[in-house]
């Protein structure tokens, strides 16, 4: 009887130390189910490319006639092409060309308040290519997710494709670390600082990017979610709740030499301040970090 009650306890214990884990697996398959009902940024791009091939063959107005149309070859899913002219007019838009074109939308901002058409003007200005994340209705769930729109100018228009970005897992978060930190071992962190502060250099997708700092001077060696911190001080940068959570991470990668830490940060996808789980590794002198966002 002493046993069957040993075997009992032990089989509840067990049963505890999983459900961490049972979790974060229900997480990460709750993840992998909603991102498959979202297109990629790869296919994004790849319908930009076309309606960008497709204007400049036929010009303006028969493109716009093509992208206005919802049943023709430039809406797909929960892509779409949409135009705005300099003056921040649509001049085309496979979501809604009904209500739309002709209306000047210049100061309009999107859920976090954003003011994304001057956003993607500016982002166009010095060059033909760009990208601009914000948050905005997915008319196919009818909820406000966060979105990143590929942009390209063509004379005096601009043309973009936007994907709704899933939230990344646990599971993305480590697989880009352990791309990060390949790098930083193969390259040195002075290379591989120039990709991870690189908004296409892919360390940057959606939510996720790397950030790295210095273990000895507990300066920023990379952070691409503002590239401009790169150099700063991090020792004294506190989340929102006021905790030293870079000192935190710097003192656990000297301990343990990798480990995780649980903060509040601004999500750059959202704007909004939520709570964040990062795996930080030591490669060399620097600590190499990777975190994803909780809902």
């Amino acid at each position: 009887m002493r046993a069957v009650n040993l075997l009992r306890r032990a089989g509840m214990l067990l049963a505890l130390l999983c459900l961490p884990a049972l979790a974060q697996a229900a997480a990460d398959n709750s993840n992998i189910a909603n991102n498959a009902n979202h297109s990629t940024a790869r296919q994004a791009q790849a319908l930009l490319a076309s309606a960008v091939k497709y204007l400049e063959a036929n010009g303006p107005e028969k493109a716009f006639s093509a992208f206005n149309n919802p049943k023709g070859g430039f809406v797909k899913r929960d892509l779409y092409v949409f135009a705005i002219d300099q003056q921040g007019v649509y001049r085309a838009s496979g979501a809604a060309a009904d209500s739309l074109v002709g209306l000047n939308v210049l100061e309009s901002r999107d859920a976090a308040g954003n003011p994304l058409f001057r956003n993607m003007l500016d982002a166009v200005k010095g060059q033909s290519d760009a990208q601009v994340r914000y948050v905005w209705l997915n008319r196919a769930s009818n909820k406000v997710e966060p979105k990143v729109t590929f942009l390209h100018r063509s004379g005096d228009y601009v043309l973009g494709v936007g994907y709704y970005a899933p939230r990344s897992t646990a599971n993305d978060a480590r697989r880009m670390l352990n791309r990060a930190v390949a790098l930083v071992r193969k390259d040195g962190m002075d290379k591989a600082r120039e990709s991870f502060n690189d908004p296409v250099g892919g360390f940057f997708n959606g939510d996720l990017y790397v950030f790295a700092v210095n273990l000895e001077n507990g300066r920023f060696e990379a952070m691409g979610a503002n590239p401009a911190m790169t150099g700063s001080d991090a020792r004294d940068l506190t989340d929102v709740e006021g905790h030293p959570l870079i000192q935190q991470m710097i003192d656990l990668a000297k301990r343990r030499g990798e480990g995780e830490v649980d903060y509040v940060w601004r999500n750059p996808l959202t704007n909004a301040v939520e709570k964040k789980h990062t795996f930080i590794r030591r490669e060399g002198g620097n600590l190499v970090g990777v975190g994803y966002y909780r809902e």
